[in-house]
């Protein structure tokens, strides 16, 4: 007979039970719900959350797909440690930014921006087409009017960050349209509130204006410069936590 919290946990899951077990245990794995316990058997979570065994099995493969989960013999099914988990994951990348907000995760998640965004500048510069250098020109133009209040700052920077990775015309650079789409969500948020103020419209202006002039080394730079900003605001507030 199903609890009445086996049939509260069901009825969270949604419709999809197998897609919904998948987001609850990969929240709960990623969150640290299981740091001081051991990750439940089968049956068990079957139980938990008032599902069957075979949507139970098939949510676990999928959590061991993304790295989270590994099974050994006599040991049952683990959690894996962090550094096997697949970041690239967008699942796992949106549970990541449920946990506890880390300065050590942003730092980490700037440095990738540095290696890929200045590149998919210079190469949108290079190679990118009208209805590319289109969208850079529609997200510039939503971050000005996220300036006015009419449009929303968050989602008006990263569409200008996603449109150069999508101009660059390389396959690779727009993969990571996910990966910068999550940092960004990250950053954004916390350079409005440790900064008290948005993008600086300038700074992306110059990355603009250097990609349509078609300065692919200028552009490079201008983004490099950008993104250095937010390292250096992310490091000014690192020396502070370790004052306090």
């Amino acid at each position: 007979m199903k609890t009445a919290d086996a049939l509260e946990s069901r009825s969270a899951l949604g419709r999809n039970l197998t897609f919904g077990l998948l987001d609850a245990l990969g929240r709960a794995i990623v969150t640290g719900a299981y740091d001081d316990k051991p990750f439940p058997i089968e049956a068990e979570l079957a139980k938990q959350h008032a599902v069957s065994r075979s949507v139970t099995r098939e949510a676990v493969k999928m959590l061991g797909a993304k790295g989270l989960l590994t099974a050994r013999p006599r040991a049952g099914t683990i959690i894996t440690p962090p550094s096997a988990w697949n970041w690239f994951d967008t699942d796992v990348l949106r549970w990541l930014l449920e946990r506890k907000f880390s300065l050590t995760l942003l730092r980490q998640f700037t440095e990738l921006r540095l290696t890929i965004e200045p590149g998919a500048a210079a190469l949108a510069a290079q190679y990118g087409r009208p209805a590319g250098l289109a969208l850079i020109q529609q997200g510039y133009a939503r971050m000005e009017a996220a300036e006015r209040g009419v449009d929303n700052p968050l989602t008006s920077d990263i569409a200008f960050h996603v449109a150069i990775l999508e101009a660059s015309g390389n396959p690779f650079y727009a993969q990571f349209r996910d990966v910068v789409t999550t940092a960004l969500q990250t950053s954004i948020q916390f350079t409005n509130r440790y900064r008290g103020r948005s993008a600086s419209l300038p700074s992306h202006k110059a990355v603009l204006d250097a990609i349509f002039e078609r300065d692919a080394e200028r552009a490079a730079e201008a983004m490099r410069l950008l993104i250095d900003d937010v390292m250096g605001l992310i490091k000014e507030a690192t020396e502070r936590q370790r004052e306090d």
